[in-house]
């Protein structure tokens, strides 16, 4: 891929959600990471902080948020249908059907702290091309530490079980090429990097398609990114 596309890929790509599992930080760990990471070499990457609606208040006024919850937010993140009223809202667990035409995205579990908890290929595949076929934006949540589909620890706790995880890569880029998703959520880096793929393509797979992913880690998928040499 060239450079170009592959800045379009990552700028803004992970929402810190160090609140949740399996990193379970404090609202203090989680807060002073975040700031870190703003002033840091890799800023470019970072999304929003992610937050409970009912821990806003425990957050740096200037943070960017996406707040869980139906909430009076810029961004939401919610397990029903409602009204946007000028808000982002991202919907999880509702047919993709019934969030088009009402200005909705959806949201899309990706994995979790158990092997059951992650979805099947052929399912995330089916959900890229239905969010395509009816022009909802989404968002990918859970399970996405690392850039390519690999075996890994499930948690941080030592003899954590282990089990396959879907790479974030893989994922966006099979959103960028939603009828050759099945292909490409299997593809390791050397198949990535001979996809063709556009600077154009990926922008408008970012802006249309699919927005961001949430991750309690943005240190372990820098780490990775950097060991396969995209940074």
């Amino acid at each position: 891929m060239l450079a170009r596309a592959k800045e379009e890929l990552l700028a803004h790509l992970i929402d810190y959600a160090g609140l949740f599992p399996p990193a379970s930080l404090s609202m203090e760990e989680a807060v002073r990471n975040y700031e870190s990471y703003r002033r840091g070499a890799f800023a470019w990457m970072l999304g929003r902080f992610i937050v409970p609606a009912a821990r806003t208040h425990e957050v740096p006024a200037d943070f960017p948020l996406s707040v869980l919850g139906d909430a009076d937010f810029e961004v939401i993140e919610t397990k029903e249908i409602v009204d946007p009223n000028g808000r982002t809202v991202y919907v999880e667990g509702v047919a993709i059907a019934e969030l088009a035409g009402r200005g909705l995205r959806a949201k899309i579990r990706t994995g979790g702290v158990t092997p059951d908890a992650f979805p099947s290929v052929d399912a995330i595949a089916r959900f890229i091309r239905e969010c395509r076929d009816h022009d909802v934006a989404f968002k990918a949540t859970a399970g996405l530490h690392h850039p390519l589909r690999c075996v890994k620890p499930l948690t941080y706790e030592a003899g954590a079980l282990t089990g396959t995880m879907h790479g974030f890569l893989n994922l966006f880029l099979a959103a960028a090429l939603p009828d050759r998703a099945e292909e490409i959520l299997m593809m390791d880096a050397a198949a990535i990097e001979s996809l063709p793929v556009t600077p154009d393509d990926v922008a408008l797979m970012r802006k249309t398609r699919a927005i961001s992913f949430g991750s309690c880690s943005f240190e372990e998928p820098i780490a990775d990114l950097k060991e396969l040499g995209w940074l």
